[in-house]
């Protein structure tokens, strides 16, 4: 039996942990090729790889759909001019998280997300990093993002921006138009820590950054986990 340590070709998949490039290569005793070294399945589209060992590396057979991760894109409907921002609204809005692929690749993250807003709910992974909502210096503009804590205890982003805090027990963020969810059975008392914000009644885009390839929400810097803008001002009553 050879055993091989070669670099990987990954063909755009996301198979191997941080600061890895190699992997080891041998055949079974049945005969098989076993790889070690590198993730059973590709971290952005849930596939398992087929590997093929060439005299100077291993070599992926298929090319990744998501060879640059994805960028998650939803829009939601916010005709009252609130939103109602906390982690879990899944008493109202929830989807089985295990239908498609795993959840934890961005293939299975941007199938619950275009679920969760298909159900009117702008729903995204933040990990354990108690985000917030923060307003930008443009009209209408927002970002879900963990701000880093200098020495001195000052935030990287300012604390007036802020407009809620979010508690991630869920490690998600959940926001809904408050009529709308409220007009669905959604009741407070069920719900932890949320906050209502006032916004500028219409459609928002939200545009999610967590399934991209290299995001890293231990970043030294501010993580931004989502733009949010608003791209059509509803019409006036």
């Amino acid at each position: 039996m050879t055993v091989k340590k070669l670099p990987l070709v990954s063909n755009g998949h996301a198979l191997l942990p941080k600061r890895v490039e190699e992997v080891t290569a041998f055949e079974s005793s049945f005969g098989e090729l076993v790889v070690i070294g590198a993730h059973s399945r590709c971290a952005d589209c849930d596939q398992a790889p087929v590997y093929v060992v060439g005299e100077e590396a291993v070599h992926v057979q298929s090319p990744c759909p998501f060879p640059d991760g994805i960028t998650m894109q939803i829009t939601l409907e916010v005709p009252s001019g609130q939103m109602i921002v906390t982690d879990d609204l899944r008493a109202v809005h929830d989807v089985d998280f295990d239908a498609g692929a795993s959840y934890s690749t961005a293939l299975g993250m941007a199938q619950v997300v275009e679920a969760m807003a298909a159900l009117g709910c702008a729903f995204g992974p933040v990990f354990n990093t108690c985000p917030g909502l923060y307003r930008t210096h443009e009209p209408d503009s927002y970002l879900i993002a963990a701000p880093v804590i200098d020495e001195a205890d000052v935030p990287s982003l300012p604390e007036e921006t802020r407009l809620a805090r979010i508690s991630t027990a869920l490690w998600a963020y959940s926001i809904a138009d408050v009529e709308d969810w409220k007009a669905k059975a959604g009741d407070v008392d069920q719900l932890g820590k949320y906050t209502v914000v006032d916004v500028t009644p219409g459609t928002y885009r939200f545009t999610l950054h967590a399934g991209e390839r290299g995001f890293d929400h231990y970043a030294e810097g501010t993580v931004v986990f989502a733009h949010v803008e608003l791209v059509t001002e509803a019409p006036a009553h």
